[in-house]
């Protein structure tokens, strides 16, 4: 019989906690060694006012300095540790599948000087339209359209690009590039990136609508990924007939693979949250894990080097906790981590190595305090071991020691 009813993981996008033991084998280009730290430089820059997750036990979780303007609580309310990740990366998919039991040896990867000609000639020839050369690098996936779509709109170019992650994005206006004629595309994209010297995570389509100086980019966007190399714990939830519940971006991370109730993509953090709490009360879930990805830390604030942008997404999650943990039954349990780290206020705009915190949570608890320090897999080896399947490739449960 399961300790827990449900389990419910949110990971906020990039929400690191400081440096990895071997992040500056990870350092981002061009950057000289330096400590990344994404919630310890926020805080110190610009402050944090996070009483909810403080009171679970973030401000207690151990670091080399504490957070400033994050508490810690004499008797927090759940269990609190930081993870460290395993696998050779520091991106979406490489987090979100170690997190799943995972240890990715060889990673993706990734083009700071943008793809090289073969494969763009490929796309030309596949699509019969011609591809923005000057786009073809590292860019802000608004600042993109913005610069070059005046451009595609005159001329039916595609506008191909990259980002720190292991993707290729192609983005297009509507009203120039059907949205049939830019999935066809990139699902040829996906068939030539499947191995070295391209292996990418993802192909994203990226449609826009909008005229020059007033892009906005639709509700549109496909993800082309490719599927695990193994059975992650959502597989072996899967088989074992265990409900297996995605919010945000989950599905497309995993390319489908284990999830067999997908709930969607978020339009933004607070509508993955409301997402998250209908599914809480669906009647027809009544045992089973939820997986939620939120990305505007990521994609709106780290990757923008916007410290304050980020504090504030990190008080809007923060304020939605209590009618998170409201909804949840007696017998669910609540985990909140992050992926990787991406400093707002670090040189450049990748990602960063980091430690992830973990604060644990359920109603049914009696105890609280400090977990060991563990690894990503720890997560989900104690998602199997409450559920009574095998865990992954890696990972050690701490489900005997939340008492």
């Amino acid at each position: 019989m399961s300790k827990f009813d449900r389990i419910h993981l949110i990971v906020l996008d990039s929400v690191g906690i400081g440096a990895a033991p071997d992040a500056n084998n990870f350092q981002n280009a061009g950057v000289p060694d330096g400590a990344a730290d994404t919630l310890g430089h926020i805080s110190k820059t610009v402050g944090l006012n996070l009483p909810n997750m403080a009171k679970i036990g973030l401000g207690n979780i151990e670091r080399p300095q504490p957070l400033k303007t994050v508490p810690q609580e004499e008797q927090p309310s759940g269990y609190y540790s930081k993870l460290e990740e395993v696998s050779l990366g520091k991106d979406t998919m490489t987090g979100h599948w170690e997190i799943m039991g995972l240890n990715i040896t060889e990673p993706f990867d990734t083009f700071w000087n943008g793809f090289p000609e073969e494969i763009i000639t490929k796309i030309e020839e596949f699509s019969g339209r011609k591809v923005i050369r000057e786009a073809n690098k590292p860019y802000s996936g608004t600042a993109v359209i913005d610069d070059f779509g005046p451009r595609q709109m005159e001329t039916g170019e595609l506008i191909i690009y990259t980002s720190a992650d292991p993707v290729l994005q192609i983005a297009a206006h509507e009203e120039i590039i059907p949205l049939e004629e830019l999935y066809r595309i990139c699902e040829y994209a996906r068939s030539i990136t499947l191995e070295r010297p391209a292996l990418l995570g993802r192909i994203i389509a990226r449609p826009y609508l909008g005229q020059p100086g007033n892009f906005t980019r639709t509700a549109n966007r496909h993800d082309y990924a490719v599927s695990p190399f193994a059975p992650t714990v959502l597989n072996k939830l899967d088989e074992a007939g265990i409900d297996t519940l995605a919010v945000g971006k989950i599905n497309d991370i995993f390319n489908g693979s284990g999830i067999n109730k997908d709930q969607g993509h978020n339009q933004n953090n607070m509508h993955g949250v409301d997402t998250l709490i209908k599914a809480l009360n669906k009647p027809d879930f009544k045992q089973g894990f939820s997986f939620t990805n939120l990305v505007d830390f990521d994609a709106l604030y780290g990757h923008r080097r916007d410290p304050q942008g980020y504090r504030d997404c990190l008080h809007d999650f923060d304020a939605r906790l209590p009618e998170i943990i409201e909804n949840m039954g007696d017998k669910d349990l609540l985990m909140i981590t992050a992926d990787h780290g991406n400093d707002p206020t670090y040189a450049g705009t990748d990602h960063t190595r980091e430690y992830i915190p973990l604060l644990v949570y359920g109603k049914s608890l009696q105890g609280s305090g400090h977990l060991p320090v563990g690894h990503f897999a720890d997560i989900s080896a104690t998602i199997a071991d409450n559920f009574g399947v095998d865990k992954a490739m890696i990972g050690e449960s701490f489900l005997d020691k939340l008492l």
